[in-house]
């Protein structure tokens, strides 16, 4: 058993998802909130936009990974799709789950690990994944299971922080280091928790790299959409074949 990157420190790769799971059980209930806070409200576009990205249509069947508090899923579901839900950590699904309720709507919620996904292949005609690849263990898994589960034809979506245009990178830092913290720990009751947000966007993989990952994972026509200088890239890859 290998190391990996939880933020800039290096741990057992056995040890990263229950350092996850934990991190995302401290903010659950504020996660919401912090969201709208930490992107001035951004995160909502960044969502839509990547909605629209999907082309959903009435009956598709889609899987939103990472799924969180739901607002991919509620949306989707807005346009007529069948969607799935699934996260690796209950807190948040449970979540999810009840805000899809309480705006009317029903859908299968499955915890599971998005490494070893408990579907068949060729089940979905769109996977979804905002700000979730990034927590994950080992990513490349990850791509290929999410390929494998799209039926022929069908569409991958990866909304997820990525690298902000360099003359903006000293600001960007000094808002993710010392005021996202910060902001943390006075909302959501963890400087922690927003401490390792920061630290795992730099090591994640940058928007090029990301998409000869997606590759790898057997999607092609892969388009790379970067939004608000580069804070957050959307990825989309078709299975062809």
């Amino acid at each position: 058993m290998g190391e990996t990157n939880f933020g800039f420190e290096r741990v057992a790769e056995r040890e990263k998802a229950a350092r996850v799971r934990g991190v995302f059980d401290q903010v659950a209930e504020r996660y919401d909130l912090m969201n709208d806070l930490m992107s001035l409200g951004l995160h909502r576009a960044w969502k839509a936009f990547t909605v629209w990205l999907a082309r959903v249509r009435p009956g598709e069947r889609v899987l939103d990974i990472a799924s969180g508090t739901g607002d991919l899923a509620r949306a989707l579901r807005a346009r007529g799709a069948e969607v799935w839900m699934s996260d690796v950590n209950g807190r948040m699904l449970e979540r999810g789950r009840d805000r899809l309720l309480d705006a009317g709507g029903l859908a299968p919620a499955v915890q599971c690990d998005a490494e070893r996904l408990p579907f068949a292949a060729g089940t979905f005609d769109c996977v979804t994944v905002a700000f979730g690849l990034r927590n994950m263990t080992h990513k490349d898994a990850a791509l290929a299971e999410m390929a494998r589960v799209l039926k022929p034809g069908g569409r991958l979506l990866v909304l997820e922080f990525s690298h902000v245009w360099k003359p903006l990178e000293k600001a960007y830092d000094w808002y993710s280091f010392r005021l996202l913290p910060w902001l943390g720990a006075r909302v959501a009751g963890s400087a922690d928790a927003y401490r390792y947000l920061a630290e795992s966007i730099r090591v994640h993989p940058d928007q090029a790299a990301l998409a000869a990952m997606l590759e790898r994972a057997g999607l092609e026509r892969v388009e790379v959409f970067n939004l608000s200088a580069g804070v957050v890239a959307v990825h989309r890859g078709f299975k062809l074949r």
